[in-house]
């Protein structure tokens, strides 16, 4: 199995090095094509205003000076051409990518843009607590779990247009319960937090974070599954088009 390894966080991110160890549990003919520099926030854009540029570190190592987008776009079309991957891996993401978040992450960009491809993908992001912040995030869930939880998945042929969304929950390994198979949750838009600061010359200028996590309800999504204790696994599609909605807006339309 030819496996192409991908991230948001840069080709030097501890999570990119984990996941290349846990790769070659699986193959060892492991490639790896990430961003130059943290891109993080960057979501599935894609650099079109400047140019990018790759740095070959060896023969299957290399660097991008672009989006998690690029970097998958130039391994499938440029690098890897003559000889493509059967499965992209992006990550493991410093900080969860829960509910919404998919559609900021970079991490689960690369992801789909494999499966846009039509490359099996799957992304994987570690969740930390407030205490874990910086280098000092902790990764020994995913470095315990990470290949149990791909194991089952490297033979599951994912349907067209979809990707596997894996994040591991906070906590040591043994406090880990299992692997939890859910749906994507959403949080509350209130969660985000604004932070204004003032520079040396007198200009103002802004932190975006987040405030604390809203559950949903019930017991049944990604966001519940990580609080709960578990590896969670999230099915995700990229046909984004609400089918309830076809009829209606049809409807408007018809003379």
């Amino acid at each position: 199995m030819r496996i192409l390894l991908t991230n948001d966080d840069g080709i030097n991110a501890r999570g990119l090095d984990l996941l290349e160890t846990v790769a070659r549990a699986f193959s060892d003919d492991v490639w790896v094509v990430a961003p130059t520099e943290e891109q993080s926030g960057a979501g599935h854009s894609l650099t079109l205003t400047q140019p990018v540029r790759v740095r070959r570190h060896d023969n299957r190592r290399f660097s991008v000076t672009g989006t998690p987008t690029d970097a998958v776009m130039l391994a499938l079309a440029h690098i890897m051409k003559d000889s493509p991957p059967d499965l992209i891996l992006s990550g493991i993401n410093r900080g969860a990518n829960l509910a919404e978040d998919v559609t900021y992450s970079g991490t689960v960009s690369a992801a789909m843009e494999g499966a846009l491809a039509g490359v099996p993908s799957i992304a994987l992001s570690q969740n930390y607590s407030r205490e874990g912040m910086g280098d000092t995030v902790p990764f020994a869930a995913a470095e315990a779990w990470a290949e149990t939880t791909l194991g089952p998945l490297l033979t599951y042929a994912p349907p067209p247009g979809t990707l596997i969304n894996v994040n591991f929950p906070a906590l040591s390994p043994e406090e880990v319960k299992g692997i939890r198979v859910c749906r994507q949750g959403i949080r509350d838009y209130g969660r985000l937090r604004i932070v204004e600061r003032t520079d040396p010359r007198g200009y103002k200028y802004y932190w975006f974070g987040l405030g604390p996590m809203v559950q949903t309800p019930s017991h049944s999504t990604d966001l519940e599954g990580i609080v709960d204790g578990f590896v969670t696994v999230t099915p995700l599609h990229l046909d984004l088009t609400h089918d309830a909605s076809l009829d209606a807006l049809r409807g408007r339309f018809e003379a």
